[in-house]
C-alpha cells in the first residue's frame, strides 16, 4: 500500500515567512530552511526578531489569509488523491497552515503547533517529534505503507532518501547539485507523472 508524503512550502504554497516579510518590511525573516538547515535555530531566530518589532500571530495570519496555493497546486492534489493517499509533511504550525488547508480541499496535514500569550505574542514552539518528516515516514513504513516523497528544501531530504521513491520539487539550484540523484521537477504534470509511475 503507497502513500505519498509531500511537503507544504515552496511545493504546494508559497514560503509563508517570505511572504511575510515581503509584508511586513522585515527582509531579515526570509531566511527559510533552504539557507538554514537548522530548523530550531531558524524558529528562535525568528521569534527574537518578531519580538523586536511587536508582532504576534494576529499580524501573521492576516498576511497567511492573503497566500494563494501555487497555480495548479490544488489541481495537483486533487488528482493525486485520486490516486492514492496523500499527507502533507511539513514544519509549518497549525496556527499558519488552516487558511491554505482550506484552498487546497483540507488534505491531511501533519505539522507542529505555537505557543501563543493572550496578546498574540508567539512566545515558542512545540514540535511534534524530532526530525518529523523522515520519522513519520519511517512510522508509516513500520505500519505496511510503501512512502513516495517530495519536497523542495534540506528538511526535506531524509524523507525522500528513506522512501521507495523520492522526488525534488522546485528546488535550489544548490541542492540539485548535492543530490543529483534525485530526480527534480519543475512543474506539477511531471510530479504527478514521476509519482504515479512509482506507484
Amino acid at each position: 500500500m503507497n502513500i505519498v508524503c509531500l511537503d507544504m512550502e515552496g511545493v504546494l504554497v508559497p514560503e509563508i515567512w517570505i511572504a511575510f516579510a515581503k509584508e511586513s518590511g522585515i527582509p531579515e525573516l526570509k531566511r527559510t530552511t533552504r539557507d538554514e538547515p537548522d530548523y530550531d535555530k531558524l524558529m528562535r531566530w525568528r521569534l527574537g526578531i518578531l519580538k523586536e518589532h511587536g508582532l504576534g500571530l494576529p499580524q501573521i495570519q492576516e498576511v497567511i489569509s492573503r497566500i494563494e496555493p501555487l497555480p495548479g497546486a490544488r489541481e495537483f492534489l486533487d488528482a493525486l488523491r485520486e490516486k492514492t493517499q496523500v499527507i502533507i509533511l511539513s514544519d509549518t504550525f497549525e496556527e499558519f497552515a488552516m487558511p491554505l488547508m482550506r484552498k487546497l480541499g483540507w488534505p491531511s496535514l501533519f505539522c507542529n503547533s505555537l505557543e501563543v500569550a493572550p496578546d498574540g505574542e508567539i512566545t515558542g514552539f512545540k514540535m511534534r517529534i524530532e526530525n518529523s518528516k523522515l520519522t513519520t515516514v519511517k512510522g508509516l513504513q513500520s505500519i505496511g505503507f510503501d512512502t513516495i516523497a517530495a519536497g523542495d528544501s534540506y528538511n526535506d531530504l531524509g524523507m525522500i532518501k528513506a522512501s521507495k521513491a523520492g522526488f525534488l520539487f522546485k528546488s535550489t539550484e544548490q541542492i540539485k547539485n548535492d543530490n543529483p540523484d534525485l530526480p527534480a521537477f519543475e512543474e506539477f504534470d511531471e510530479l504527478l507523472e514521476a509519482i504515479t509511475g512509482a506507484l
